[in-house]
């Protein structure tokens, strides 16, 4: 194993954290089980695999390049990579908890906690059921080590055994001298001018589509450090009743169904839905499982308005329809959404240096993360234990009081909620309001 450097959006997640503030994903697993012992052999598995599996046992070191090296790439100076931990401890990252009755009540304080920067940034807390037909296994994994579909990777790595696909190996680069063959002077000037001019164009489109908005008040707060999470299965089979009513894809209801949710949730609390419409962020993966660096993050995003304040549900599924189709026309390239490829063309000491800057300015380019995270079809297994709901579970930007994950696995649809606690100490009421928008936008379907 060698060292790896960071992409740039990996790098930009890496120096977007605090301590107050932690940027790992995670994903809240149930799993169910033959004996009270359960929880401890899963414990003593995956601590067990966790040893074999290559990308769980990199940690992230700062590197600062000489300068004719940042010359040939201007990520090298200043950024950071991967490379082995020579003192990988899997017990350490792999722990087991006393029995609880409340999986969630679990998660949202782990998730609270930053991960050791200084080992490989990822960790499984198994949470025995007090009943004992059940445990779960919370996965925290940095941004920076591994998006969604890298996660997902890594988790079945230590799962038991099964097909996934391979990805392809990526062509090695020819060795390389200390300095820049002179011949390829000219290329990386152009290559420089480039990332300069596609900088500016992102910067102008994330510009415009910032004008004249505001955050709304209940979706942005003061970080507390404190994280709440909440989970909402639904039938996938009503999701896809709804779509074959009314058009559409899987995706447009589930983001339609967080939009009336949100309208429920602001009315109940006294906040008021009239008038509101937040931007919600929809991230857009630009990297293939099959080709792609397995472990360079390569994001950009749609930007909507989620028609909260339409008291019609069928108007407001036709208002996200509308708008998706939008941004897919235009491509994940232009808008707010396509703030994550300016990481692309930062160099990476100004990823260092301006990455709390940034971090600090989310708020002002969207109000709530709604993402999809894949998972595989087939039932994953622990120790012969199924896994029977997964939650995904997002980061939370600076600023934010709410993100909203989903995932579809084995006929169900897995809302995975994350806030902030000392914000929204009502999360509750809004897993609530999800399950309810649904059954609305099914008896809409009927009428």
């Amino acid at each position: 194993m060698t060292a790896d450097l960071l992409a740039p959006l990996d790098l930009a997640f890496w120096n977007l954290e605090s301590a107050d503030h932690p940027m790992h994903l995670g994903a809240l697993g149930i799993f169910s089980a033959h004996s009270p012992a359960a929880g401890a052999h899963a414990a003593d598995l995956l601590a067990a695999r966790a040893a074999g599996v290559t990308g769980l046992r990199m940690r992230i070191r700062d590197v600062w390049q000489p300068l004719p090296s940042a010359l040939r790439s201007p990520f090298a100076f200043g950024g950071a990579a991967r490379e082995p931990d020579p003192d990988f401890d899997p017990l350490h990252h792999v722990r087991l908890h006393a029995p609880t009755a409340d999986f969630h009540a679990e998660a949202g304080r782990l998730m609270g906690r930053p991960l050791e920067r200084g080992r490989p940034p990822w960790e499984a807390h198994v949470l025995p059921g007090e009943d004992g037909v059940c445990f779960a296994v919370l996965f925290k994994f940095h941004h920076a080590l591994a998006d969604g579909l890298r996660a997902l990777t890594l988790a079945a790595g230590v799962m038991d055994p099964m097909d996934l696909p391979t990805p392809r190996p990526r062509p090695a680069a020819p060795p390389r001298g200390p300095l820049p063959d002179v011949r390829d002077l000219p290329g990386l000037l152009r290559g420089a001018l480039s990332d300069a001019a596609r900088a500016l164009d992102i910067g102008a489109s994330v510009a415009r589509s910032s004008l004249d908005v505001r955050s709304t008040p209940a979706l942005t707060c003061e970080p507390s450090g404190t994280r709440r999470t909440a989970g909402v299965v639904l039938d996938l089979d009503e999701v896809h009743r709804i779509r074959k009513t009314v058009g559409g894809t899987v995706n447009d209801v589930l983001i339609a169904v967080v939009a009336g949710a949100l309208r429920r949730w602001l009315d109940e609390r006294g906040d008021g839905s009239e008038g509101v419409a937040p931007r919600a962020l929809i991230p857009v993966s630009k990297r293939r499982p099959r080709t792609a660096h397995p472990q360079g993050n390569r994001l950009s995003g749609y930007l909507i308005r989620l028609p909260v304040d339409d008291p019609d549900p069928l108007a407001r599924l036709a208002s996200v329809r509308t708008a998706m189709d939008r941004n897919k026309d235009a491509g994940p390239n232009r808008g707010a959404g396509a703030v994550a490829l300016l990481a692309d063309h930062v160099p990476a000491l100004a990823h260092r240096l301006g990455g709390p800057l940034v971090g600090q300015a989310a708020r002002l380019w969207f109000d709530i993360l709604v993402t999809s995270v894949p998972l595989p079809s087939l039932g994953l297994k622990l120790g012969g234990h199924p896994l029977t709901a997964v939650f995904p579970l997002a980061p939370l930007a600076p600023g934010h009081s709410l993100a909203v994950a989903v995932s579809t696995y084995r006929g169900a649809v897995h809302y995975g909620l994350v806030a902030d606690a000392e914000a929204v100490p009502d999360l509750d009421t809004f897993a609530a309001a999800v399950s309810k928008e649904v059954a609305t936008l099914i008896k809409a379907c009927r009428s």
